[in-house]
């Protein structure tokens, strides 16, 4: 009975943000304080841990101050993390919310969009989303989560589809920020979008790069991937904003984890396939030793190195 009366109070505040300061003891008790990375971008980091730790908040999500209105990418874990980020938000600006960009169409980053879309911003996503919300993984993960992270997610928790998609690249000018936002195709998800500040040469990468923990590879495209982050290390930018973990001034400082990480596991994980060499067998003979104090590793590294060996023996099968 407990959780129900707090599931139906985090509704309330979705409903209505004027009642969020009275009621912040309904909200899971997470540190969301925004870091100022240049004049217009901000942005509120998550814990390093898994999905489950931290009630959920162990992504980032960033947001734009235009003097016109406000731009967010992504939205956090849980409908309670995403009225929580809304109010944080409103500790830097009253200006209303107009755009909400979705990095990409994993739980930990849009189960948020629910208190957006209640107060009226538009949610938009990269084309390649598409593909997760009409598969079935989407709903697995949503029954998943009403387990693992009960009551933050709860039988009220929907998937917010966005309002459009954006095909390839799009620019726009809101108040005194000009903001470009570009479609990267499949690297690690089935769609993945970045948006780029120019006025401040900021960057916010969602889950293409991960900074402080193991990245998570799930059924991701390594190669694609890592033409990516080679693009990236040349980029001419201020400050990037990994969708995990702090933010970094330097581009090469903060590529080089995701980066080599993915081409370790892909080398490894080559080698392996080349050899015939089964992938129990080669994950036993990997040396893991440059990557194993990260936070996340246990967790993440054998299921990330097994989905990088399934699917560089389907690029051998294709490649006959």
């Amino acid at each position: 009975m407990v959780c129900g009366l707090r599931a139906l109070g985090v509704f309330a505040l979705m409903v209505t943000s004027s009642s969020i300061a009275a009621d912040e003891d309904l909200l899971p008790p997470v540190d969301m304080t925004p870091v100022q990375v240049s004049q217009h971008a901000w942005y509120v980091a998550g814990g390093t841990g898994v999905a489950t730790d931290n009630y959920g908040f162990i992504s980032n999500a960033a947001f734009v101050v235009t003097g016109e209105g406000v731009v967010v990418f992504d939205t956090l874990g849980t409908p309670a993390l995403g009225v929580k980020l809304l109010a944080a938000i409103r500790t830097v600006t009253s200006e209303p919310v107009k755009r909400v960009y979705i990095s990409h169409y994993h739980a930990d980053h849009m189960y948020g969009n629910q208190a957006f879309s209640a107060s009226g911003a538009e949610i938009i996503a990269s084309d390649g989303a598409k593909r997760y919300l009409e598969g079935g993984v989407a709903q697995q993960r949503l029954s998943e989560r009403r387990v693992s992270l009960a009551p933050w997610v709860d039988d009220s928790t929907r998937i917010v589809n966005p309002d459009r998609f954006v095909q390839g690249e799009e620019r726009f000018r809101l108040g005194e920020v000009d903001i470009r936002v570009v479609d990267l195709g499949s690297a690690h998800s089935e769609g993945d979008l970045v948006l780029f500040v120019e006025n401040d040469g900021v960057l916010f990468s969602g889950d293409i790069i991960f900074q402080d923990r193991i990245p998570f590879l799930g059924s991701s495209s390594s190669a694609e991937w890592l033409a990516i982050l080679n693009d990236m290390e040349q980029a001419a930018v201020s400050v990037i904003v990994p969708g995990h973990g702090r933010a970094a001034e330097s581009p090469n400082e903060i590529v080089s984890l995701t980066r080599n990480y993915l081409a370790y596991v892909r080398l490894s994980m080559q080698q392996a396939v080349s050899d015939w060499i089964p992938f129990d067998e080669a994950y036993e003979a990997t040396d893991w030793g440059d990557f194993i104090e990260y936070p996340a590793f246990l967790e993440a590294n054998r299921r990330n190195a097994y989905g990088v060996y399934l699917s560089l023996e389907q690029e051998s099968l294709n490649s006959r």
